[in-house]
């Protein structure tokens, strides 16, 4: 009876080493990772981690659309905006246009001025209030 108890005790040590043997022995369990394989004359084999995924031939083509698309709508809208402020002046009396006319020159000297007075400026307040 005493030998059986013993063997019993064997056995179950036994079962424990082999089940954490079989435990440990499991990839990616530690979470270090393992470097790359050096093979013949410094070739790495297996997969390179600075590797980069290229997007398909279709996608770029389509940016390039996209990208035409809107150099094509923000030239269109330009364009709009240059006619409406047109109209808008031909629409007023001889009197009223001088005006705009007088008034849009003051304001080109005076964002020429300001222009000028952020540019002499210190490189940190040139770079704070450029546009």
């Amino acid at each position: 009876m005493k030998g059986m108890s013993f063997h019993r005790f064997v056995f179950l040590v036994l079962v424990l080493i082999v089940s954490i043997s079989v435990c440990n022995g499991q990839p990616g369990i530690s979470g270090a990772a393992k470097a790359p394989k050096k093979g013949l004359f410094g070739i790495s084999f297996g997969k390179n981690r600075n590797s980069t995924v290229k997007a398909p031939k279709t996608a770029g083509q389509v940016k390039k659309e996209q990208e035409k698309k809107k150099k094509k709508a923000d030239a269109d809208y330009a364009k709009s905006v240059k006619e409406s402020q047109k109209r808008t002046v031909k629409i007023q009396s001889p009197a009223v246009q001088d005006r705009m006319k007088q008034d849009q020159k003051e304001i080109a000297s005076r964002e020429k001025v300001k222009k000028k007075k952020v540019s002499s400026a210190p490189k940190p307040t040139a770079k704070k209030y450029k546009k």
